[in-house]
Formats: C-alpha cells, structure tokens, sequence
C-alpha cells in the first residue's frame, strides 16, 4: 500500500470518527420531563441545606434519579414499573452500604449485583438508562463512609428520595398524559441465554475488575471508576462501546474544567443545590441529543453529588485530576469489556463454559 492510500484511508478514519463525535441526535422529549427530574433529584438537597444536613440531602437526592426510569406508557404500567425500580435502587444502594463494612468482598458484592441487575433489566427490556444508576447507587453506597448503626439511617434516607420521585412522577404522568397519549405497553421479546446472561456476567465482572484494580491503586474514590467503566461497557455494539469511550474521555475533560471552576467558587449548601438542580435539567435535556455534551455536565453533578459535603477540606486542583485519572482507568477497563462482550471469539469461548454451569432449559 502506497503513502498516499494509507494517508487517504487516515482521512477517511479521522472524517468518520468526527461525524460520529459531532452528530446531534434528534429528539422529542419535552422540558417538563428535564423539570421534573431536576425537581426528584433537587428538592432533598434544598431540604438538607435548611437543616443543615447537606450530607442527609445528597443520599435522598440519589434516589431522586430514580424518577428517569418513568416510561411513557399508560399511567398504571408506568407507577407500578418506576416503584419496582424504586425497589431495585434501594436494594442495590442498602448491598452497597453493607459491603464498606467488609471491604475484602466489596469486589463480589458489587460483581453479584450488577450481574442480578443487568439480567432483570434485560429480561425485562428496561430502556435507558438500563442498570446504570442501579449498580452507581450500590458502588457509591460501597465507598460512602460510615459504621453498621448508620446502615439503616443511609437507606431510609435513599428510600425517602426514592419516594419523593415517585410522587412528583404521579403528578407530572397526571399532568402530560392530559395533552400527550401514553404509548402501548409492548411485549417482552423472548430472552435468550447470551442477551440476558451472559452479557450480563461479563458486564459484572468487569465492573468487579474495576473496582479490584481502583482498590490495588489505592484510588480515593473507586465508585468513579467503575461508574466510567459501566458507562462504556454498555453499549450495544462495539462501535458503540467506542464511542462511548471517547465521548466520555472528552466530554469528562471538558466537564473537569467546567468542575475546576465551580468549585474555585464560594459555595455554600444553598448555592450548592441550585448548581445540581440546574445541573440535572441540562442533562436532561442533552443527554437523548449527544452524549459528550450531557458528559460536561455529568461530570460536576457526579462530583457534587458524592463530594459535596467535604468540599472545604479537599483542594480542587486534587480532586480534578484524581477524577480524570479515575475516568481514564475506568474507560480503558470499559474499552476492554466491550471489545471481550462484542468478540464472537471470546462468546464462543467463555459461552460454552458458562452453559455448562445454567440449567439445561436456560442454556437455550
């Protein structure tokens, strides 16, 4: 091959890498619904900045993220399917919390957990976001401080949150369903053993390796970690998983310095709310329309939201580019994943020894 096709083949690469990159995708979703997130996730930490438990606030705002699982069908299928993940977010967070008390099978019980949440969700066909915040929920929960007396005070306050979405869900399913017909509840594809199994093992024990290698590395926060690996691993294809990669890289670097400037900022428990409540509703608002865009402000929601109440004692050049080395280690696992989950290879490989172990009618 001459230099001129190999530099022509180059063009044609790096052209369709930043059609990828710069495509905004369109999108019908209303600002109510941005609103109305914003509202689940926004409301506990105004309630925690005027009695000045900021640290109470930011555990009930997570399960405030639960309201995004609210589909649009009729009203009955849609409160009986966000309680269920309300449940499923409770469970996940309280498997989470339990596990930092025994930091040796932290790794098993997050790897457990989101393998049994990704096979529910994809038995079920839960759109997006998928078992994202479900398995979040449990590797913040894991790397949240605290002793066992305090496990119960943790996962009431998530479940509150988790109740707050719900009915702020109601009133505004109540409200849209008045000018916009729900959409029909459609049947469960019928699953197979390596859309809902084995994907869902691999995904797991990456996310396991994750935080084993954030753990080796001594790594601060080991939830961003695996946070970046989940968000990378999930995607459908493997040029799906790649572009998930580089969004996030360049959508966390730019967010890190949108970050950067928002912590040199005097910000006090009030400021701090208004700042995630505006936070949420722009991510909203871009996530369904480009990712690396909704990634600029993921990042300091995400940073806020877990690191909030130790502001004044961490410095934030520090905290900026631990997350950042944080993000490239949890989407280079991620890369990994995905191009093991994508290999037809490695499907063939590992499939076979994993049958051996299902049921002989599950294997199928």
């Amino acid at each position: 091959m001459t230099r001129s096709h190999r530099w022509l083949r180059l063009k044609i690469l790096i052209r369709a890498e930043l059609l990828h990159l710069t495509t905004i995708n369109a999108s019908d979703r209303r600002w109510q619904m941005p609103f109305a997130a914003a509202l689940a996730s926004g409301l506990p930490l105004l309630v925690g900045a005027y009695f000045e438990h900021m640290d109470y606030g930011l555990i009930s705002s997570l399960g405030g993220l639960v309201f995004l699982y609210l589909p649009e069908t009729p009203l009955h299928h849609r409160m009986v399917s966000l309680m269920v993940c309300a449940f499923a977010m409770i469970a996940s967070y309280a498997l989470g919390v339990m596990s930092h008390l025994f930091p040796p099978a932290m790794m098993l019980v997050l790897t457990f957990t989101a393998i049994l949440v990704t096979m529910v969700c994809r038995f079920y066909n839960l759109g997006p976001p998928g078992s994202f915040f479900f398995i979040m929920a449990a590797a913040i929960g894991a790397n949240a401080p605290g002793d066992v007396l305090q496990i119960p005070l943790k996962v009431g306050l998530l479940t509150m949150g988790c109740l707050l979405a719900c009915l702020i869900a109601f009133f505004y399913s109540v409200y849209m369903l008045r000018s916009q017909p729900a959409k029909p509840v459609t049947p469960l594809p019928p699953p197979t053993f390596d859309f809902v199994v084995f994907d869902s093992i691999v995904i797991g024990s990456f996310v396991g390796i994750s935080l084993a290698l954030a753990q080796a590395l001594q790594l601060t926060q080991a939830y961003w970690v695996t946070i970046s690996c989940l968000a990378v691993i999930q995607g459908m294809s493997l040029r799906a998983v790649w572009n998930k990669q580089l969004q996030r890289l360049i959508g966390t670097g730019v967010g890190l310095l949108l970050s950067w400037g928002l912590l040199m900022l005097p910000l006090d428990n009030w400021r701090i709310s208004l700042v995630m409540i505006a936070l949420a509703f722009v991510i909203e608002m871009l996530v369904v329309r480009h990712y690396a865009l909704a990634a600029i402000f993921i990042t300091p929601m995400t940073i806020l939201l877990v690191e909030a109440t130790t502001l004044v004692q961490s410095s934030p050049s520090a905290l900026i580019e631990a997350r950042f080395l944080d993000t490239i280690l949890g989407c280079l696992v991620g890369l990994v994943g995905g191009i093991c989950l994508h290999s037809p290879r490695f499907r063939q490989l590992v499939g076979r020894q994993i049958r051996r172990l299902a049921p002989a009618r599950q294997a199928d």
